[in-house]
């Protein structure tokens, strides 16, 4: 077990060490352990050694300047300038909230950027302003569209998080596949096969290998397969593909370049880095924020109170990830010991000490 502030200050130290100014490697460890603590354990530290392997290799600029290159009063393009998604995406989200103020909504889509950590961490941005915060990004394209056997789209998740009063605040964070790459990763670590409906092979046929991807396979769209519904997956997929970068100028589709360090970008790119798409939607845009609270209070409190399967209880979006918060906090967070081993290799490098 680690306690949060020893794996925020080593992860600081470490985007220090390649240089992002000392605000962006705060806020980009804070991004970063924001999934540690909500058990998303496939976006945290985990992945700290890959986005060092991308700046390695030239695709992260540790030193970006953010600019927007479109806008109307409520709406935005932003060219990332190779940063690190980290630290693009919470200023992007910044930046739709300071057009909701004036708005009362605001839109901003991302060009030119990297993968930037959970969609959660900037939805949940929002609260703080009694806005209606929503997160979105297109990913390394390793999911195969309903039918087909090319890998097409990323993981392409979707986060809305909706302000309530005395109840927490509803919020939801999912991919548009049935898993994500990350929950593989973690089986591979651990040695575990995966559950039918996550991935394909090379040939189309469901698969339980979790490392069927090195093999030519495909992650599946959320559903599995077209019986349950896969195509429904794979229309939400392809709407935040075209929302983050068909909005913005950033690659789509098969051109999104790998988070890996070791595959090359596409040599055909048909926009800039990796898309983001973010919304902000002040509450009282729509009624009055008390009696809009209120209503969410009730909304909360009456699917909580639903009958439910007998040892089970209906669950709000956000609750699991709240729980595990307050868990993580007061005792820590572990590490699988894979990980523990690259982060521990990857700090001797940079004379930083775990």
């Amino acid at each position: 077990m680690y306690a949060y502030h020893q794996l925020l200050s080593f992860t600081e130290n470490i985007l220090k060490k390649i240089g992002c100014p000392e605000a962006d490697a705060q806020l980009g460890a804070k991004v970063l352990l924001s999934a540690d603590l909500r058990g998303v354990d496939s976006h945290g530290v985990a992945r700290l050694s890959g986005y060092v392997r991308l700046w390695e290799a030239g695709r992260i600029n540790a030193n970006p300047k953010l600019k927007i290159v479109h806008e109307t009063p409520s709406t935005a393009v932003v060219d990332g300038d190779k940063g690190l998604g980290l630290v693009i995406a919470p200023q992007a989200m910044q930046i739709a909230m300071e057009k909701a103020e004036k708005a009362g909504t605001g839109w901003v889509s991302v060009k030119n950027s990297n993968h930037f950590g959970i969609a959660g961490y900037h939805a949940m941005m929002g609260l703080e302003k009694d806005m209606i915060g929503i997160a979105m990004t297109n990913a390394s394209p390793l999911v195969a569209p309903t039918f087909s056997l090319e890998r097409l789209l990323g993981t392409n998740p979707i986060a809305v998080s909706i302000p309530a009063d005395k109840q927490p605040p509803f919020v939801a964070d999912f991919a548009t596949t049935t898993a994500a790459n990350g929950k593989l990763e973690i089986l591979q670590r651990k040695n575990l096969e995966a559950p039918y409906g996550w991935i394909q092979n090379r040939e189309g046929a469901q698969s339980t290998n979790p490392h069927e991807l090195k093999d030519g396979g495909a992650l599946l769209p959320l559903g599995g397969d077209r019986e349950h519904g896969s195509h429904k997956g794979y229309c939400l997929g392809a709407i935040v593909d075209i929302f983050s970068a068909v909005f913005s100028g950033a690659n789509y589709g098969p051109w999104v370049p790998p988070f890996v360090s070791f595959l090359a970008p596409p040599a055909d790119p048909v926009g800039e880095g990796i898309g983001h798409f973010f919304g902000a939607m002040r509450i009282d845009a729509w009624r009055p924020k008390e009696e809009f609270k209120s209503h969410m209070d009730n909304w909360i409190t009456r699917f909580r109170s639903a009958k439910a399967i007998e040892g089970e209880k209906v669950l709000i979006p956000g609750d699991p990830e709240r729980d595990m918060e307050a868990e993580r906090m007061e005792k820590g967070i572990p590490l699988l010991a894979p990980v523990e081993k690259d982060l521990k290799e990857l700090g001797a490098r940079f004379g930083v000490e775990l």
